[in-house]
């Protein structure tokens, strides 16, 4: 969701995306599923069931209660066309009633919450945007698996981030770290990165076993700016200190400029996104 939500701003996702909708269900709450069924034709609809096991307990209630939609709809002999699964466990999503030819693999050995680069993401990505802007997405994916793997210490930003991170909260004590996009495309990205982290690190003992007697993570918050400027960021600058990541762009995806304002709508933006953290870091004299 998180991927969508950024490459649905992109004006060429945008255009290839036109006369589509994609929709996500997670939540085993009957409003959810309501918010995400509103307005859909069952003959127009394909459900991509997506779970690693095929027995997580929310993904499957909210999967039956999905499928009596469709049968609902058009009759339990017409439905196999409108349903395919994604998952590990292809012999429990044939038991659900998706044949074989329409159940994609995930590897076993790939995390949920790693998985957005596997059938899991690109699948539904694909099918709203394209195989070329998925694509792109998966050559600027690798482009940072690839800095990862190759690049030295002082140039790999993957292993500087995560050196910071220990560094905050292992060594500095502080406990949480906020993500703060001047991006409303990146509007669940903070999020995204809750989950990968807090989920990840969330442990008290390592892997034989052993309690730690050190903190394993961080806690993970943020929303875009500026609507953070407005919410939180009081106690940020007066309460209590906390890692803040600053996520900014060079150019706006859906620029705006009015002849009235002296500067563009990004422009302002900008001049928040660099206010903050020179705020944040050096403060304000007392006169």
């Amino acid at each position: 969701e998180f991927v969508y939500e950024a490459l649905r701003c992109y004006p060429e996702a945008a255009k290839t995306a036109r006369g589509r909708k994609l929709r996500f269900l997670s939540n085993v709450d009957p409003t959810a599923v309501r918010r995400a069924l509103t307005g859909l034709n069952q003959r127009e609809t394909l459900v991509v069931i997506i779970s690693k096991t095929f027995t997580t307990l929310e993904t499957m209630v909210n999967a039956r209660t999905v499928r009596n939609w469709l049968i609902n709809g058009l009759g339990q002999q017409n439905i196999r066309p409108h349903i395919v699964a994604i998952t590990a466990n292809a012999e429990l999503a044939e038991e659900f009633g998706i044949p074989s030819q329409y159940v994609f693999d995930i590897w076993d050995w790939v995390g949920g919450r790693f998985s957005v680069s596997s059938a899991v993401g690109m699948l539904p990505l694909a099918l709203t945007f394209g195989y070329k802007i998925v694509h792109e997405f998966l050559c600027g994916a690798r482009s940072m698996d690839q800095n990862f793997l190759t690049a030295y210490p002082r140039e790999n930003l993957p292993l500087i981030l995560g050196l910071i991170g220990i560094w905050n909260s292992s060594f500095l004590g502080y406990s949480a770290h906020a993500i703060i996009p001047y991006s409303e495309a990146l509007s669940r990205f903070p999020a995204h990165i809750q989950q990968v982290a807090m989920e990840s690190n969330g442990k008290r003992v390592t892997r034989d076993g052993t309690p730690t007697d050190y903190e394993t993570g961080e806690i993970v918050f943020g929303e875009p700016g500026t609507n953070s400027q407005h919410s939180f960021f009081q106690m940020l600058h007066q309460g209590r200190p906390v890692p803040v990541d600053f996520i900014g762009y060079c150019k706006s995806q859906t620029p705006i400029s009015l002849e009235s304002e002296y500067i563009s709508n990004h422009d302002e933006l900008m001049s928040n996104f660099f206010a903050q953290p020179d705020a944040l870091a050096i403060g304000r004299s007392e006169s």
